[in-house]
């Protein structure tokens, strides 16, 4: 009989992270970013640098990890009653919170980490699966919609685009343009909505 591991839900190592990040969250507002070391994050969170080295790798992976956790929604995107407005919605918090300086380092940290491309593509799994969301609650008001890899191509990808290289002209207007813009394609030239 073979046995299966036994897979502890949280645990030590649980623990140890939210520790870590939690350090890394209060050093960063009290002594700023380049202030960080590995040695004092280990100190505030009560481990040892080896244990972070050890999980991490250096520090620019734990601020990666960080930020991709920190970048995590927290909440399903709100329901307005048709697509057009939760994409609305969505897109202008999207671009409100990623456009702030806080929310462009976040996205920078963690695109620098992982060299394996797995931290941006757990930031891009996010961003899918609100947009799946409000597309589901669409279908199942009937309502024609596009494809996940349609929104993330026509609002989200012009977005990221913005926030990183050309930050200066992040408005909600941008974002709802870009909505209707991508919805109008969809019902076909000269319609709108």
């Amino acid at each position: 009989m073979s046995r299966k591991p036994m897979v502890r839900p949280g645990g030590r190592s649980a623990r140890v992270q939210e520790a870590v990040h939690t350090a890394v969250r209060e050093l960063q507002a009290e002594v700023g970013r380049p202030e960080l070391t590995v040695p004092l994050v280990a100190a505030r969170a009560g481990v040892t640098p080896s244990t972070i080295y050890r999980r991490w790798g250096d520090l620019q992976e734990l601020l990666s990890d960080v930020a991709v956790e920190h970048l995590r929604p927290d909440a399903p995107p709100q329901d307005h009653g048709d697509l057009s407005a939760d994409l609305r919605s969505w897109s202008e918090q999207f671009i409100e919170e990623m456009g702030s300086p806080i929310g462009r380092a976040y996205l920078r940290d963690a695109l620098l980490g992982a060299p394996d491309g797995d931290n941006a593509a757990r930031c891009s799994a996010y961003a899918a699966e609100q947009i799946d969301v409000m597309l589901a609650r669409a279908a199942e008001r009937g309502e024609h919609i596009p494809d996940v890899e349609s929104v993330l191509d026509r609002v989200v990808a012009p977005m990221m685009y913005r926030i990183l290289f050309r930050p200066g002209d992040l408005t909600a207007a941008y974002a709802r343009r870009l909505v209707q813009e991508a919805l109008d394609d969809l019902d076909g030239p000269g319609t709108s909505r």
